[in-house]
């Protein structure tokens, strides 16, 4: 397996969900700390997915051009019925998300039974974050998706 410098991380929130820091000052921290890449994938359902969107390719484009990081737009579908996953993260990519992440079956959140599956299991999604337990068949599914 060949090296790759620098940090990249694709799990990171602004103040457009839960973070701290607006979506350019995010990045030009990890810029500055040496991250090769960052991914801003704040929460979101539908009726803020086109919006984040819109606002993360903005700053993200522009961070990349005077920063020289690659900085990519995202979301982490949150809490949305499992059968509404597959339509919301193939809009999001349609709409210019470079990474979808959907938050999975934590033990400490009431996230729907079937998340992880319909995450696992779609084509458009490109992490499951906070998982919990996984079943031997979902991480078949993983492994094959």
């Amino acid at each position: 397996m060949d090296q790759v410098d620098g940090v990249y991380d694709f799990h990171t929130h602004s103040v457009l969900s839960d973070g701290e820091l607006i979506a350019v000052e995010l990045i030009r921290r990890a810029a500055v700390a040496g991250y090769a890449a960052i991914g801003i994938t704040d929460h979101c359902g539908h009726g803020s997915l086109e919006r984040l969107i819109t606002e993360l390719k903005t700053d993200c484009a522009l961070a990349q051009e005077h920063w020289g990081i690659k900085a990519v737009p995202g979301v982490e579908l949150t809490h949305v019925p499992p059968t509404a996953i597959p339509g919301l993260a193939k809009k999001a990519k349609e709409l210019g998300a470079g990474v979808v992440i959907v938050h999975g079956e934590t033990p400490v959140e009431p996230v729907l039974a079937g998340t992880n599956e319909a995450a696992l299991g779609c084509p458009w999604v490109d992490i499951l974050a906070h998982p919990g337990l996984l079943t031997p068949e979902e991480v078949a599914l993983a492994a094959r998706n």
